[in-house]
């Protein structure tokens, strides 16, 4: 990430909650305004006559703002695989979402249902060695209990959580909080 046009900045709610992506000018216009702090920088500074400025990686709002939408968080894999930071919840590893598959926690076979507390991302060779038992039987306890997230990002920001593809300042913002 040194091209200073791909440097954009996570924007957190007051309450660290993300809530979307912005560009360095945004987020820089928004600290000018006094309506941010600014919590973590690029190494790139925009310089001006006068000055230079280093570029907001992650800024945080003074003052909640009550997310757009409301309501169910659909179920998909991709937003299992948010929810979970893209890490399989049985050995710790963080993957892309090419290299993650999903896990029924009770197995199908076992009428386990598809549900946010049934399925949790897992990597393929935990899922295989895993296959048609329990975590329990299994001898492979959760990292973390499968819970219904109570809101996720806006899509611009789903589209854009690929996790190799975001800078590795977000990550700890990008722990999902689940309800």
């Amino acid at each position: 990430m040194h091209h200073l046009t791909s440097a954009r900045s996570l924007l957190l709610n007051s309450s660290y909650e993300p809530m979307r992506i912005v560009s360095w000018q945004k987020a820089l216009i928004l600290w000018f305004q006094d309506k941010v702090e600014i919590l973590e920088y690029h190494s790139m500074f925009a310089r001006s006559a006068r000055t230079s400025f280093q570029l907001p990686s992650v800024l945080r709002l003074k003052t909640y703002v009550r997310p757009r939408s409301t309501g169910a968080v659909r179920f998909c894999r991709e937003n299992v695989y948010i929810r979970d930071n893209f890490t399989c919840q049985y050995c710790g590893d963080k993957l892309s979402a090419k290299n993650l598959t999903l896990d029924h926690v009770i197995p199908a076979s076992k009428n386990g249902k598809k549900t946010w507390t049934n399925v949790v991302s897992a990597c393929m060779i935990c899922n295989q060695r895993k296959a048609n038992r329990t975590p329990t039987t299994a001898n492979m306890p959760l990292l973390s209990e499968p819970k219904m997230p109570s809101w996720l990002p806006t899509k611009e920001l789903e589209l854009q959580m690929e996790i190799e593809r975001a800078p590795e300042t977000w990550l700890e913002y990008l722990r999902f909080k689940t309800g």
